[in-house]
């Protein structure tokens, strides 16, 4: 699995998604495993948790949030498919969402992941005018107020 470098400081904070196939199928169905898991996860990302919500879908399926003071590590999953989707979205420099990456993609027994990396709020300018997105791999596109 590749490194995520730390985002530049001016930025709002990183966001990584994270596509697991080809789970180990006996826990994917598995409520407190799951659960425990991706807070396990967010505790070796260096995150502080504020709150945990997690659903169980009929009949299989989960989908879950662990909420963050640094944003929100998030969890779908599909077990007939051995697929698992993760979202962990952090603000600042604190927290290493690519540690929870690499914890959840061992955890869940991926034969393969794909993992993206995206800059958040790196348009936004630092104190020296300079941001931290680029033109040649983000598109910036203004959106029309509502009326």
């Amino acid at each position: 699995m590749e490194s995520v470098a730390e985002p530049p400081s001016h930025a709002i904070g990183q966001q990584v998604i994270l596509d697991l196939y080809e789970c180990a199928p006996a826990r994917l169905d598995d409520l407190p495993w799951v659960q425990s898991t991706l807070v396990n996860a967010a505790r070796a990302a260096g995150a502080t948790i504020v709150e945990v919500v997690f659903h169980k879908f009929a009949p299989w399926g989960i989908s879950g949030v662990v909420v963050l003071a640094e944003s929100h590590l998030a969890i779908l999953i599909w077990p007939e498919n051995r697929y698992v989707a993760i979202d962990a979205f952090t603000c600042g420099d604190a927290v290493r969402p690519e540690l929870a990456s690499a914890f959840l993609a061992r955890a869940f027994g991926a034969k393969y992941s794909v993992q993206r990396r995206f800059v958040r709020g790196g348009a936004i300018p630092a104190e020296d005018g300079s941001v931290s997105g680029s033109p040649k791999t983000e598109r910036h596109v203004a959106i029309p107020a509502l009326r």
